[in-house]
């Protein structure tokens, strides 16, 4: 399939099997788990820089203002979002994590095709870090691109957890003057319901909206809006009362890299009175495409281009279903700030989503024809409150197979009526078939009762999560595994 059928990617599957015909999808203890030294010997063979980048990361309690409400949560560090972690591709990032929480935590290295020991997913790949503990995390960097690190312990995603990671290729040729970081979020934790607290309301079904409760059923046909109101949307931890200021000037190309952070919360995205050219989709860079508007899902990353007009404008992150916006401001030149709820007429167009793109044919994976087929099947509901991936929870989930240097084909089927962006650690998938012009991404929305299916090169061997971003769809179990077989 060399171009994705939009129809079919928004209106499910066309002939996606069911659980039972699943090819290899249980664990096999007869061919046996492909670990440790084919995982080091994978990690030998990158291709490296020769150069270390050395960072301390610490975990901990902090205050922070959101336009002058003061709420208390966890961060990395003392700034809200973290600070950045910057480096080349092939460098050895080294990482010391000092975790000064009351509770254990974890670090995952979102979008990195890292090797498996260092992934940050307590009891699966990295151990959990214990209270006033410390880990070393020490891994090569594979890809460049926009990338970004937060926790895989329970709802701790849902609180100020999480920093940008920034890998450049060094030959890459630049042709913007300026570079950004928009990071998106929804916020209760310190002004509202703290995550597990929400987690708790939408399992028992007690809260409906408020603050950091229950959101129904409301918004675009009930069918995108997420489960939990917010009191807060916020673009780089900035409240729509206080939104941060980028300044700039007439004619400059600004590189905007987008980076949706929010545990519930997807997000349309546009600059009043500018077109964005999309250069690049979690990382990987993709045939230039330019438009008003585009939707971002938890977990993803786009890149865009814009060239500066003169004037304040208004960056506006639409929460989607959830009447609410966040956005930061653009100065180019003197000017009056639009009020805090202009909405541009930008929002108003068609949103570019993942299945418009083309990936750049030097990051297309071979084409091959694939080794081997298997279903994600997505299912839920919210009463009671349960989600699943191929019938099964977490707790009882049997791991999908793959051998090593095989093309794999997931076949992702949401057969419920919310929207899941759904994740694959430790590998990045092209939508359609390996080779084809779909675009290379680790984390793609699936739209509900939608569907649709990516190759991936299984060349990272370990034991990798595939869930839902979602924060709270994942702790209510849709989360599986992918196993590597000797």
């Amino acid at each position: 399939m060399n171009h994705i059928n939009r129809r079919v990617f928004l209106s499910g599957i066309v002939g996606a099997g069911i659980v039972g015909a699943l090819a290899g999808c249980g664990v096999s203890q007869e061919r046996g788990y492909l670990g440790t030294p084919a995982v080091f010997a994978r990690e030998a063979a990158r291709v490296k820089s020769g150069k270390v980048r050395t960072y301390d990361l610490t975990a901990k309690l902090t205050e922070i203002d959101l336009g002058g409400v003061i709420a208390k949560t966890w961060t990395y560090g003392d700034s809200f979002p973290g600070k950045i972690i910057r480096a080349d591709i092939g460098d050895r990032l080294k990482v010391n994590f000092s975790n000064q929480l009351p509770d254990p935590t974890s670090v995952h290295w979102h979008g990195l095709a890292i090797r498996n020991d260092m992934d940050g997913v307590p009891s699966l790949t990295s151990p959990e870090v214990a209270s006033n503990a410390s880990f070393n995390f020490d891994f090569t960097l594979p890809d460049s691109g926009t990338y970004w690190f937060h926790p895989h312990s329970g709802t701790q995603l849902d609180r100020g957890l999480y920093a940008p990671l920034i890998v450049d290729d060094p030959n890459e040729v630049v042709t913007h003057d300026q570079e950004w970081i928009v990071i998106l979020d929804d916020w209760s934790d310190g002004i509202g319901n703290n995550p597990d607290e929400i987690l708790a309301s939408l399992i028992d079904g007690s809260a409906m909206g408020g603050m950091g409760g229950m959101q129904g059923m409301g918004g675009m046909g009930g069918l995108d809006a997420g489960d939990v109101t917010y009191p807060m949307y916020l673009i780089n931890g900035r409240p729509l009362s206080d939104p941060e200021v980028f300044t700039s000037k007439p004619g400059k190309r600004i590189r905007i890299r987008i980076i949706n952070a929010a545990a519930d919360t997807i997000f349309n995205v546009a600059l009043s009175q500018h077109t964005m050219r999309i250069t690049h989709t979690d990382g990987f860079p993709v045939k230039s495409y330019t438009t008003k508007s585009l939707t971002i899902g938890m977990g993803e990353r786009y890149d865009v281009v814009v060239t500066m007009k003169a004037g304040v404008f208004a960056f506006v992150a639409d929460a989607v279903g959830k009447s609410a916006i966040a956005r930061a401001l653009i100065r180019s030149a003197s000017g009056f700030a639009p009020a805090a709820l202009f909405r541009p007429d930008e929002l108003d167009t068609q949103p570019v989503t993942a299945d418009l793109l083309q990936a750049k044919d030097h990051v297309k994976l071979p084409a091959r024809k694939s080794d081997r087929t298997q279903d994600l099947i997505l299912r839920g509901s919210m009463h009671p409150y349960k989600w699943s991936i191929n019938g099964r929870t977490y707790s009882q989930t049997r791991a999908l197979m793959v051998g090593l240097d095989e093309i794999a084909t997931l076949r992702i089927s949401n057969r419920s009526m919310m929207s899941h962006p759904i994740h694959l650690h430790g590998h990045t998938f092209q939508l359609g078939s390996a080779g084809g012009n779909g675009v290379r991404k680790d984390t793609i929305l699936i739209p509900p009762m939608g569907g649709i299916y990516v190759d991936f090169e299984a060349t990272n061997p370990g034991k990798w999560m595939i869930h839902c971003h979602n924060a709270y769809h994942a702790e209510a179990g849709m989360m599986t595994r992918l196993e590597y077989t000797a």
